[in-house]
């Protein structure tokens, strides 16, 4: 049966806990490198509240270098047959390489998030395609190693609205079903702290133009450090929760329907609340 985010995010939007079996992550590289711990983690956090679980085995973070395929299949494939068989969520693979996401989705995941939006590797569309698999496209300028070097945009909404449209068409052209598709606009990769500011501020016009769900992923990012950082300067990731529960409110009052997140409890009650006070109004 074809993936429909519907099933997923429909009553309410959806929180997305991050699975990361890298050494180097910004926020928690190396905490989950053993399968084991990684696993322990996946469980926590969907008893915390997590409806999907993103397990991912190459950092993405600025001035990350790529992993070899074989390293990151090392990395992911345990872990998400590990979760697709225990954790009674959807799995999702982190993951720009056609032959990890094939691996992935034959050990049970569902879902594959895709910060190139296929442009590293086609194949990947394909590959989603073929086993029916839900498919986050993602705004990225250039790729990690360089996405930091003076970004520039003429307008960052409507490029990155424009970039979206026409990288979900491709996934359309690829084969993948229209109930399966899902953008994020890629907070935090190559974009200022002005930029992530007015993409989250304008979130809205984003939406409708790309008339898909929407996934925002702000969870301690550099920009929370830095707008609350103040005279002191950047705050350190580890302080960076509660700015990062207020982009999660922010993002699903305005209509983001997945967020994803480090720390699953507060974005799940904040989700549960808010479509609470929805259905009250």
């Amino acid at each position: 049966m074809a993936f429909n985010w519907a099933a997923v995010c429909g009553a309410r939007p959806a929180v997305m806990g991050v699975v990361n079996v890298t050494p180097d992550s910004f926020s928690d590289g190396g905490r989950w490198l053993d399968p084991g711990a990684a696993v322990a983690h996946g469980r926590q956090l969907v008893a915390d509240g997590a409806d999907v679980l993103d397990v991912g085995g190459e950092s993405t973070r600025p001035g990350a270098d790529p992993v070899p395929a074989d390293e990151e299949l090392r990395r992911v494939v345990p872990v998400v047959e590990a979760l697709a068989a225990e954790a009674g969520v959807p799995v999702s693979v982190d993951t720009t390489k056609a032959n990890v996401a094939d691996a992935a989705l034959d050990a049970g995941a569902t879902i594959v998030n895709d910060v190139s939006a296929g442009r590293f590797d086609p194949d990947i569309l394909g590959v989603t395609a073929a086993a029916g698999a839900g498919y986050v496209a993602m705004h990225m300028l250039g790729e990690p190693r360089t996405m930091q070097a003076d970004p520039r945009y003429d307008d960052v909404v409507d490029d990155v609205g424009a970039f979206l449209v026409a990288r979900l068409d491709a996934a359309r052209a690829g084969g993948i079903g229209e109930t399966a598709l899902a953008a994020d606009p890629g907070i935090g990769f190559g974009k200022t702290v002005t930029q992530n500011l007015e993409l989250l501020a304008r979130l809205p016009e984003l939406i409708d133009r790309v008339g898909v769900p929407v996934l925002v992923g702000t969870s301690r990012k550099r920009f929370i450090g830095a707008v609350l950082g103040g005279a002191d300067g950047d705050l350190p990731v580890e302080q960076r929760e509660e700015g990062t529960l207020a982009t999660v409110v922010w993002a699903l009052d305005h209509g983001a329907r997945i967020v994803r997140v480090h720390d699953a409890r507060g974005a799940a009650q904040a989700a549960r609340l808010l479509a609470a006070m929805a259905t009250a109004a």
